[in-house]
């Protein structure tokens, strides 16, 4: 496991643990951590060696990445970890290559005309539903179930279906302390993102209302702010990356009009389609907006309600068979249950 490996590693996983964490039961979490950290990347190379390609685990990750500011001061589940460091493998080991597409390319293509139809319904949906502003002195809570797979095996193993709850500052910072989280349980305090020593700011990472209302709601100039500023890991193409760096920020609080905006510049993105099948963590059937990552076998939906077009959840699949699990396995899922302004951390609606 070389330097590069484990800076990017480093960059992607839990904030570092709070001081009143028992220093040898510290130490125990970060030596099995690193133990399967090494095992994930040395059954990527492995798999690389006999196909000649990376083994596409960078994958199997939630598809609402944004939450992933939502991290525990405290050492976060074994499951999280492992896909972290399947997605730092898969990434280093794909590097270079990228879709060829960008912010001036940006038409509609004909097979998403379906796709682009629904999005535009759900957008005039979005602008006129009624959104509380918020301050920046409060909260936004969110209740969600979720799952995802666990590779630690070397095959996708689901994890079992869990509740969340999360309070996430409007402060535009930045920040040291971003929140709360509590599942299992357990309500512990969310860190700055790795590596801001400063704190982090309100941004793409922290997204808080009144950054989203900065935000232009013009779908065209929207997308090309998105193109400029998602963050793009190697082997990773840039409209699947920004497609779903949409897909971190659907259900979130935010104006009306940016979220009506937000929908319309993804239907402008190449690929997406409607999934008529999309249904969430919990089983609700709902009208989908879907893109398949043709590289590595993976279609990531989102889902929303037939009725008022709200945003119901997420999922991802295989698409492909392969070397952790056949065509339909299950990646990632979650429900959205509850979404509200409160004046606290820990205070529920």
């Amino acid at each position: 496991m070389n330097d590069g490996d484990r800076e990017e590693i480093a960059r992607l996983l839990p904030a570092p643990a709070d001081q009143d964490l028992p220093r040898e039961q510290h130490l125990r979490h970060k030596e099995l951590l690193m133990h399967r950290i090494d095992q994930d990347i040395a059954i990527a190379r492995e798999t690389e060696r006999e196909t000649g390609w990376g083994t596409g685990r960078e994958r199997v990750t939630r598809t609402r990445p944004g939450r992933r500011l939502l991290r525990p001061a405290l050492l976060a589940p074994a499951t999280a970890l492992t896909l972290a460091a399947a997605l730092a493998a898969g990434a280093a080991l794909n590097g270079g290559a990228r879709e060829h597409s960008g912010a001036s390319a940006h038409g509609v293509a004909t097979d998403m005309r379906p796709a682009a139809a629904l999005l535009g319904r759900i957008s005039d949906a979005a602008r006129a539903r009624t959104v509380p502003r918020v301050r920046d002195d409060q909260f936004v809570y969110t209740r969600e179930k979720a799952q995802g797979a666990d590779l630690t095996s070397g095959k996708a193993v689901l994890d079992p279906l869990r509740e969340r709850e999360a309070w996430v500052a409007q402060e535009p910072g930045p920040l040291h302390r971003l929140g709360l989280v509590r599942e299992n349980g357990e309500t512990l305090p969310v860190n700055a993102e790795l590596g801001d020593t400063d704190g982090t700011p309100a941004g793409l990472g922290r997204p808080t209302y009144s950054w989203f209302a900065t935000l232009p709601t013009d779908p065209d100039k929207l997308l090309a702010y998105l193109y400029a500023h998602t963050p793009f890991a190697e082997g990773r193409g840039r409209d699947q990356a920004v497609f779903e760096q949409i897909g971190s920020l659907l259900g979130g609080m935010m104006p009306p009009a940016t979220a009506a905006a937000l929908y319309r510049a993804a239907a402008k993105i190449p690929g997406v389609t409607a999934a008529p099948r999309a249904r969430d963590a919990i089983g609700r059937r709902g009208l989908g907006i879907a893109r398949d990552d043709t590289r590595y076998g993976v279609r990531t939906e989102w889902v929303f309600d037939k009725d008022d077009y709200a945003f119901l959840g997420s999922r991802s699949y295989l698409i492909k068979d392969r070397s952790y699990g056949k065509a339909g396995t299950l990646l990632s899922s979650e429900a959205e249950l509850e979404i509200a302004v409160v004046d606290k951390a820990g205070q529920q609606p």
